[in-house]
């Protein structure tokens, strides 16, 4: 069983790390980069939260590094990314969040699940969570001379936090590795759905100047 399941969550790291890439994909085509900088913001949006989550953690080589099907997959997407987007006709707009926010809560979980392997506290499992699923998109929107969008007011690294939380403490509860892994997804995709369909926000603090 633990196999099995396993083997469904590295085939959905990747289906997470293609839509992540995909993402970088869009944000290269909109500043017209070449195709080298296309490259570059999939592979980092993909790929560069769980780079500096190893890091940190001393789990070297890096886990792209060990298992090269990531970069391939980095490049297939970055590929078939620059030439789906000259297509007339689109996917749906809801198609990408979805799925980002699908790879988000499965990123989330994969970083805690990971410090937690290396014997690290709850607090620093959640921090790496939140890491691996927010820090490739920052880097990317740094490049792209953005402010990153998990600065502002999206629900977005609130809901890898809580996630990441829902998933230690469950844990600490003596609950099965996957249920808490499927409670802690659930956490994470149904708050950042939520937020993308209503509209939900942070309030945001502004320094007002007399």
């Amino acid at each position: 069983m633990q196999s099995l399941v396993d083997q469904i969550v590295y085939v959905s790291d990747m289906f997470g790390t293609a839509v992540f890439a995909f993402s970088g994909v869009l944000v290269a085509g909109r500043l017209r980069m070449d195709a080298f900088g296309v490259l570059v913001l999939a592979a980092v949006t993909a790929i560069g939260g769980g780079t500096i989550r190893d890091m940190i953690l001393g789990a070297t080589p890096v886990f792209w590094v060990r298992d090269t099907l990531y970069i391939w997959v980095i490049l297939l997407t970055a590929l078939l990314g620059m030439w789906l987007v000259r297509l007339p006709k689109r996917l749906p707009w809801y198609v990408l969040p979805v799925a980002d926010a699908f790879g988000l809560a499965l990123f989330t979980v994969i970083g805690a699940q990971k410090a937690l392997h290396f014997g690290a506290s709850g607090l620093i499992a959640v921090l790496m969570g939140t890491m691996t699923g927010v820090a490739g998109g920052m880097i990317r929107d740094v490049l792209a001379r953005e402010i990153p969008m998990v600065l502002q007011k999206e629900i977005y690294a609130t809901a890898c936090i809580l996630g990441g939380i829902v998933y230690t403490v469950a844990l600490e509860c003596s609950l099965d590795r996957v249920l808490a892994m499927f409670i802690s997804m659930a956490v994470v995709f149904g708050l950042r759905v939520a937020a993308i369909y209503w509209h939900l926000s942070l309030p945001t603090f502004s320094l007002q100047r007399g």
